[in-house]
């Protein structure tokens, strides 16, 4: 069994990679044992670092890649008439710090009856579908992509 150890940042357009799709919760664990998409068992054993997040990389010791998916999965989607009403929900959501995806059209999180029906009470329609699930990573979340200095770092870097 190929057993992944390593986070990969950069990797070249032309390398051919094998692929596993993993929920969102397997992707918060850095221990985990999955099969590819060709039937293959993996292992891996990650340095704790984060979420692993759809199009993420990680590589063997002698160098092997693998490029990770969100798998399609169980979720509860959001959806209003009215934008307003689907940043109504967004709010009372986030006041129960559950984990959410926000697309433009709807909110997608985790199945529970009960946010469901508080949804339904508000108006919105709320209905189970199968879809990957990336959630917010969260305003204080370390962003890969984002090069520019935060507020705090840039008073620290005039002082």
């Amino acid at each position: 069994m190929k057993i992944y150890t390593q986070r990969v940042d950069q990797v070249s357009a032309d390398n051919q990679t094998d692929v596993v799709a993993l929920s969102f919760d397997v992707r918060q664990k850095s221990r985990f044992r999955a099969t590819l998409e060709n039937g293959v068992d993996i292992g891996a054993d990650l340095p704790r670092t984060g979420i692993l997040r759809s199009g993420s990389y990680i590589a063997t010791d002698d160098g092997e890649l693998l490029r990770v998916e969100a798998k399609p999965e169980q979720l509860m989607r959001v959806q209003a008439v009215h934008s307003f009403d689907l940043l109504k929900a967004a709010y009372h959501l986030g006041n129960r710090h559950v984990p959410l995806m926000l697309t433009p059209e709807a909110l997608y999180f985790e199945p529970d009856h009960v946010l469901a029906e508080m949804l339904f009470g508000l108006g919105l329609s709320v209905d189970q579908v199968m879809h990957p699930f990336e959630p917010e990573s969260g305003a204080y979340a370390q962003h890969q992509h984002d090069h520019r200095l935060s507020p705090i770092q840039a008073i620290h870097a005039h002082v």
